[in-house]
């Protein structure tokens, strides 16, 4: 196990390394002047020179690459062009809210879609799976800005089921104030017992977080399925039979754990999809996270802010895959002989 950990950490590095670079890339491509974004459209020439001193604008190009990195290291991701504040802080206050969307929508996923795949795996080629995979195909081809206005428009705007819009009441900011310590709003509600804007929040949140759900869902019921019938095709399930264990025994008890292999590594790709196929979600239900951050870096040209969401969704994928590559190392020791 420790000479499986070194490796995977090894990889992980060399993958962040690269997308470093790539990021930096991107950066110096992306049109416009970040000088002339930040100074304003009539800065002077001088404004502009101290603009272009100040980002290190016209130093060589590898001297550049190498402040960019060591700077990344420092904890120093650059300003932002728009909010004028660090990158970091802004990230740091937009990521939680996003953090919180995707994270209940990947609940969702799991606890509908691995039950559906059993069932699915347990009556092959019956109602319940024909149901199963037509379900799951339609939760995965949707696309998921029109199920996001679907869903707000008769649940929301017609039936008023659930709020429209936002993370909570902005009203119970005067009467039900929170204190923040993860950032986080439906944990830090939980932590101090500050129930009007916890349920305001869970109920805000109920129709974004099945929006992003639909597709993991649909992709982990039919990855379980896929995985549960090959797994349930092999001599030790054909002898667990023939000891008398029913077939919802074998499926449950037997090849269910190995069959979660695939579903694990699916899981690290579904959270990197969720949280890019979220700001979508986001730009639509209004809701306060990373999205709304890219949105209005983008429209303003802001490529430190750019960069700096792009470098985070990548070292989110990273960091994802590795955990995931640890928890398949201790769930299949086969896994760690590779």
């Amino acid at each position: 196990m420790p000479r499986y950990l070194i490796r995977r950490l090894g990889q992980a590095v060399l993958v962040v390394a690269g997308v470093i670079v790539l990021t930096f890339a991107i950066m110096r491509l992306v049109p416009g002047d970040p000088a002339v974004a930040y100074a304003g459209p009539k800065a002077t020439a001088a404004e502009l020179a101290d603009a272009r001193r100040r980002f290190g604008l016209d130093d060589p190009l590898p001297v550049q690459l190498w402040k960019y990195v060591r700077d990344l290291l420092g904890g120093d991701w650059g300003t932002s062009l728009h909010t004028r504040q660090p990158v970091r802080d802004d990230l740091l206050q937009a990521f939680p809210a996003s953090l919180e969307l995707v994270g209940a929508a990947l609940i969702i996923a799991l606890v509908v879609g691995i039950p559906l795949g059993i069932a699915a795996a347990r009556y092959k080629g019956r109602l319940p799976d024909l149901s199963v995979r037509l379900s799951s195909m339609l939760a995965v081809s949707v696309p998921v800005f029109w199920l996001a206005l679907a869903l707000q428009t008769v649940f929301a705007s017609g039936l008023g089921w659930f709020p429209v819009a936002g993370e909570y009441d902005a009203s119970l900011d005067r009467t039900s104030p929170l204190h923040l310590y993860t950032n986080i709003t439906a944990v830090d509600a939980l932590i101090t017992g500050n129930w009007p804007i916890l349920t305001s929040t869970l109920a805000h949140m109920v129709l974004p977080a099945l929006v992003i759900a639909a597709y993991p869902a649909g992709v982990v019921a039919q990855m379980t399925r896929a995985a549960l019938i090959e797994e349930s095709s092999r001599d030790h399930a054909r002898l667990e039979r023939a000891l008398g264990f029913g077939e919802t025994a074998v499926l449950t008890r037997f090849a269910l754990r190995p069959a979660l292999n695939p579903v694990l590594s699916l899981i690290a790709l579904v959270f990197a999809y969720s949280i890019v196929n979220g700001f979508l979600v986001e730009a639509v239900f209004n809701w306060p996270g990373l999205g709304r951050y890219a949105a209005d870096s983008i429209r303003s040209l802001d490529t430190p802010a750019i960069a700096g969401v792009t470098l985070l969704v990548a070292v989110l994928y990273v960091v994802a895959n590795l955990v995931v590559d640890l928890l398949q190392g201790v769930v299949d020791p086969r896994v760690r002989a590779r």
